[in-house]
């Protein structure tokens, strides 16, 4: 663990803010525990991921500068999900290749921008949490926090120090549940098998949860799993580690 309290900054991301406000709620339970101060910058808007994904660099580019502004003055920038927190740690100085000062900005700010959960493992040095959750989960590998982040073992290292939990590893679970941002509206009949594969293979694990660390692939997933009558509960990984899991409904539920 760190000797001294690093301020860090939480890049809510949109989904959770519209969508999930727990799993935000649940990321500061989880970086105030491990000994950090949390400020959530009230300034912050979308990291600009869905128009860089369009092309539009331009829109990306006024999006990036008041997140860089707003992130850059702390120790640390930390994100509960791989995709926003790729674009911020990946994308956004080559966002500023004519443009030195926010190049620069947009390197520093990267250097120092985590995933959740990879941040309380890899940086923090974290080894278990205080949580129980009793029953049996799988967990789904995002592509971004996977792929750009090198987030795998951490939240399967975590988990298993939940009381009362059991891991079913998931087959195929490095495979895009087909959400992919906006891959899905541009390319409908291929996102919705490449769900539809991701939700038999939920199944046949026979666990009760699934778990993930990016909410958009936990929307796609549980819309699916729904419309095919599963009982299968679905959560950011971050509500189960937080234990906060009886502060709100399974993602897709209503009540």
């Amino acid at each position: 663990m760190l000797q001294t309290r690093p301020r860090v900054a939480l890049f809510v991301t949109c989904l959770v803010d519209l969508y999930r406000p727990n799993v935000g709620f649940s990321a500061i339970r989880l970086l105030e525990d491990a000994g950090c101060l949390v400020e959530v910058p009230e300034t912050q808007t979308c990291c600009g991921q869905p128009a860089y994904n369009s092309g539009d660099r331009a829109t990306a580019r006024d999006l990036a500068r008041p997140v860089i502004d707003a992130f850059l003055p702390y120790d640390y920038t930390v994100v509960p999900s791989g995709s926003c927190g790729g674009m911020i740690g990946h994308h956004y100085a080559g966002l500023f290749e004519d443009d030195p000062e926010y190049r620069g900005k947009a390197e520093a700010l990267a250097a120092k921008t985590h995933e959740l959960v990879s941040f309380l493992v890899d940086v923090l040095g974290v080894e278990k949490v205080a949580a129980r959750y009793d029953g049996t989960v799988t967990y789904h590998d995002s592509c971004s926090g996977l792929r750009e982040l090198g987030v795998k073992q951490q939240p399967r290292r975590l988990l298993g120090t939940v009381q009362g939990l059991t891991l079913k590893e998931l087959p195929d679970a490095e495979i895009c549940c087909g959400f992919g941002g906006t891959f899905c509206v541009k390319y409908p009949d291929i996102s919705t098998r490449m769900v539809s594969d991701k939700a038999a293979n939920i199944a046949a694990t026979g666990a009760d949860t699934l778990l993930a660390g990016d909410l958009g692939c936990l929307l796609n997933m549980a819309g699916r799993l729904k419309r095919e009558g599963s009982a299968v509960k679905v959560r950011h990984v971050a509500e189960v580690l937080a234990g906060r899991t009886g502060e709100a409904p399974a993602i897709g539920d209503a009540t």
